[in-house]
């Protein structure tokens, strides 16, 4: 099969007559190759195989990819669906507790347990007024002395805190009005108790590292009082 020359200079001296070219087709490296190595034509349709093999070992490849990417969407569906689950199922009294217990906590580590200090309740109750848009309950117990109260803050609202006493452990009363009534409820969390309970429009929450026993004591005279 004829073949063109493949190199420039053997053109040129081909259109040239020039003696010069044989000597160039022995030296040429290209050219050598060009006029002597085997030639073979392509058989007919050896294109529309190799691109059929292409298309058949790359597609398992692209349908395994794609499942690996719906498995990995179903799996994250699947997570933000359990995480809504149990954000819903989260029992809300739950979460008044963390919030009443961190409260308590904090009133004992700073210096923010009173901001009217007054065992009288004649006292502590009329400094409530117009800071809050409630009149709190405040009670003379006997045996749980009232040691006075302060504004709180509970879910971003303002909550009154009435602080008892008892054997030199202190109880701290939160009050609010009540979106609703619920059962009464006793909490034990990192060796604090709470008390919950829903009277006359209100929800009270008692807590206080006092012995379980006597903080129910105390709720059952407050509720009595």
């Amino acid at each position: 099969m004829n073949r063109e020359t493949p190199c420039e200079t053997a053109r040129i001296l081909r259109e040239n007559n020039d003696p010069a070219l044989e000597e160039h087709l022995r030296s040429c490296l290209s050219c050598v190759i060009n006029l002597n190595a085997p030639y073979y034509e392509a058989p007919a349709g050896l294109e529309t195989k190799i691109r059929e093999r292409l298309r058949s070992e790359t597609a398992p490849l692209s349908r395994w990819r794609w499942i690996a990417i719906a498995a990995s969407v179903l799996l994250a569906a699947s997570i933000v669906g359990n995480v809504s689950l149990l954000i819903t199922r989260t029992d809300p009294r739950q979460l008044v507790a963390d919030e009443v217990l961190s409260a308590h906590i904090r009133s004992l580590a700073g210096t923010h347990l009173l901001d009217v200090p007054s065992s009288d309740q004649h006292t502590v109750k009329p400094w409530f007024n117009g800071k809050l848009d409630f009149s709190p309950p405040v009670k003379f117990l006997a045996d749980f002395p009232l040691l006075g109260g302060r504004l709180e803050y509970l879910a971003g609202h303002p909550v009154a805190a009435l602080v008892y006493g008892r054997n030199k452990h202190v109880i701290n009363l939160f009050l609010w009005p009540a979106t609703m009534s619920g059962p009464n409820a006793a909490v034990t969390r990192n060796g604090y108790h709470l008390q919950s309970w829903s009277a006359n429009g209100m929800s009270f929450w008692a807590v206080s590292d006092l012995d379980e026993t006597e903080l129910r004591r105390f709720a059952a005279i407050y509720k009595q009082t």
